[in-house]
């Protein structure tokens, strides 16, 4: 029952999302939970039912007591089929060898993507502050700044567009 309450409260939708799953493996998955949930409600209702016939019961009731010792003799002798399930199980456990591939893959995505983070993360800590730079360097590391900066100086602007609309103009005139 726990195992439910869990499924329950999981968010499927975003958990496909965020781990980037590939649309093969989320239909895969949503089939398999599909097929899980179908096992699950048809064994509650089988496992709700009587499992034992009370032939004494029909004995008393039925005047032909033949076709009841012929019932019961058939009961005595019934033997279950068997079934070759090693189909189903190979077929399990490619699903499961794509399964892991597919996690390995998404794992290694993700590390990927930590340690690019991780490598932004320690640049941004080991940067000078903004207040530190120049505008020689800021101008080589982004060459679109000073090409826009010698454009407006050959047009002859010499104030930035939206510059007062979002910060006032602060002459004194």
């Amino acid at each position: 029952m726990a195992s439910k309450a869990v499924a329950a409260t999981v968010d499927f939708a975003r958990l496909y999302t965020s781990l980037g799953l590939g649309k093969e493996t989320i239909a895969a998955l949503q089939a398999f939970r599909k097929r899980h949930g179908d096992a699950q409600r048809i064994h509650s209702q089988l496992a709700s039912q009587p499992t034992t016939v009370d032939l004494e019961h029909y004995r008393s009731i039925l005047r032909n007591k033949g076709v009841v010792d012929e019932a019961e003799k058939i009961l005595r002798e019934f033997k279950p089929v068997t079934y070759d399930v090693s189909a189903h199980i190979k077929a399990i456990e490619a699903f499961e060898t794509k399964a892991v591939a597919k996690a390995k893959e998404t794992t290694e995505k993700i590390d990927a993507e930590l340690k690019d983070l991780q490598a932004t993360l320690a640049n941004i800590e080991e940067a000078r502050p903004f207040e530190d730079l120049t505008a020689e360097e800021v101008g080589k590391a982004h060459p679109r700044i000073v090409e826009a900066v010698e454009t407006m100086i050959k047009k002859g602007k010499w104030t930035v567009p939206g510059y007062k609309e979002k910060f006032g103009d602060l002459s004194l005139m």
